[in-house]
């Protein structure tokens, strides 16, 4: 991955953008220090789609399951009865 100070990323946009699309994620640096990651669209959304689970991932997944509290039955206290006159 090739880093970019954002001086040279900002002035040479164009070339950074294809730089990303041609050779993969390109990182830029502020004052020296790691600040951002550019990565073409079809990487962003396969770190996406890998980054979270579909909604058939969840349902069978015994993970989420656990973390449902059900309280247990016949707990729950009812109203009294209104009188009827």
């Amino acid at each position: 991955m090739q880093t970019w100070p954002i001086q040279d990323a900002k002035a040479r946009f164009s070339e950074f953008l294809e730089t990303c699309l041609a050779e993969g994620p390109q990182m830029v640096t502020k004052r020296g220090t790691e600040a951002a990651v550019l990565v073409s669209v079809e990487e962003w959304r396969r770190l996406q789609a890998a980054a979270r689970p579909s909604l058939k991932q969840l349902l069978l997944s015994d993970q989420g399951r656990a973390e449902l509290v059900v309280p247990p039955r016949g707990a729950a206290r009812r109203r009294a009865p209104m009188a009827v006159s």
